[in-house]
């Protein structure tokens, strides 16, 4: 066991990762040159979604905490690992955005010394949600950390951090997961069925998380079933609204319900530490503070929503990559292996061009919804242009 083993697939970055470790070690010994080059103040770790970039900076917080370079078993990997450890500080967001107030408390902690650790690890998870003020907040930081300050930023790409912070971070990519990989990982710490294991792993298209969803539980297979029914009922224009508002109300009522599930949680916690409800008068600021976090609250939900729309557009590009490798004969393994006898119809009906087409107008739908588009207007446009075969019709809708 260690700090590693939840990164499936990324043996190259955990390569890198290790000799960072080494490196960090040596130089607590006082050793130079060869010995620490593989260390640096400041860490940006970018994957595709479901890669385990978030895994891969908590892992490496551990492992720079432990004696033993990460065992996994130690009390400052446990704790490192659960987001507990007094000097390892984790900041994700339910969000839209970080806003500067965070990351001004994040950067004041950065220029303390460890209070019981080796490091001050700083581990942003999602650091493509940085907003303008607050990465110019935590650019100083970065440029003159502490001494025993560690950055470790997480996002999709490298493009999504603002170049200035970019520029000054050692870049780590982790790949998509192999297929194989997930589906071993499943079958042997989730004891899932090969077979279950298999499909899985191919529908989740190396997304962990996802991945683990979709063998668990059987109502996201059944959610997920009938996104991929839609391309087979476009056969006019009132299927292609019809099937735009399903999407937008599943994805609607799939957020609320996992919004349910904490909403009520917050605000009882809120309100109990701000008095509410106890013998005396009301606090003053309890108000603004209920209202601040309903607000937050709102805003969560909406990206929950986006979020679940974006998960069924990747699996309906997912189904016409797979049309367009049976028209071209690539020989490719179908990601939606057991649909293969409708897709064969589909692909037999329609041209290349065509599905081109219709793969472009669904990247370009997740696009639109990413800058606000609204999200029935989007899902319309891209099930009407699905029907047609036509062109993206997102280039101007983007700029309405």
């Amino acid at each position: 066991m260690s700090v590693w083993d939840d990164l499936v697939g990324q043996e190259p970055a955990i390569a890198v990762l290790k000799k960072a470790v080494a490196g960090a070690e040596a130089g607590m010994r006082g050793e130079t040159g060869a010995a620490v080059a593989g260390m640096t103040h400041a860490w940006l770790i970018t994957g595709p979604p479901g890669s385990g970039r978030s895994n891969a900076g908590r892992a490496f917080a551990a492992a720079l905490q432990c004696a033993n370079q990460g065992c996994g078993e130690c009390n400052e990997c446990r704790t490192a690992l659960s987001g507990a450890h007094p000097d390892v500080s984790l900041i994700r967001t339910e969000l839209l955005s970080i806003r500067v107030s965070e990351i001004r408390e994040l950067v004041r902690r950065a220029a303390m010394s460890p209070t019981q650790g080796r490091w001050q690890v700083m581990v942003v998870e999602d650091a493509d949600r940085l907003t303008e003020q607050a990465a110019d907040a935590l650019l100083k930081s970065i440029e003159e950390p502490a001494p025993r300050t560690v950055w470790v930023l997480c996002a999709p790409t490298v493009e999504d951090v603002v170049p200035t912070i970019r520029s000054r971070c050692r870049l780590l990519v982790l790949r998509t997961p192999p297929v194989a990989a997930v589906a071993e990982m499943l079958t042997s710490k989730l004891g899932v069925d090969a077979e279950l294991a298999g499909f899985a792993a191919r529908a989740a298209q190396g997304h962990i998380g996802r991945a683990r969803a979709l063998a668990r539980d059987e109502q996201v297979r059944e959610r997920r079933t009938k996104v991929l029914e839609v391309p087979f009922a476009l056969r006019d224009i009132g299927a292609c609204l019809k099937s735009a508002q399903q999407l937008v109300d599943a994805a609607k009522e799939e957020s609320k319900a996992s919004a349910e599930k904490v909403d009520e949680k917050e605000r009882t916690e809120l309100e109990q530490a701000l008095g509410v409800g106890t013998k005396g008068a009301r606090p003053r600021e309890a108000g603004a503070a209920i209202k601040e976090l309903e607000e937050q609250q709102k805003a969560r939900a909406k990206r929950w929503e986006r979020d679940v729309l974006d998960r069924s557009l990747v699996d309906l590009i997912a189904l016409y990559r797979d049309v367009l490798v049976v028209q071209t004969h690539a020989g490719a393994e179908l990601i939606n292996a057991e649909l293969s006898r409708p897709i064969e119809q589909l692909a037999a009906r329609t041209t290349p061009e065509q599905t081109l087409h219709r793969i472009d107008a669904l990247s370009g739908c997740r696009e639109a919804i990413v800058t606000n588009v609204a999200p029935l207007m989007a899902l319309e446009a891209v099930m009407i242009a699905l029907f047609e075969g036509s062109a993206s019709p997102f280039v101007r809708l983007a700029s309405d």
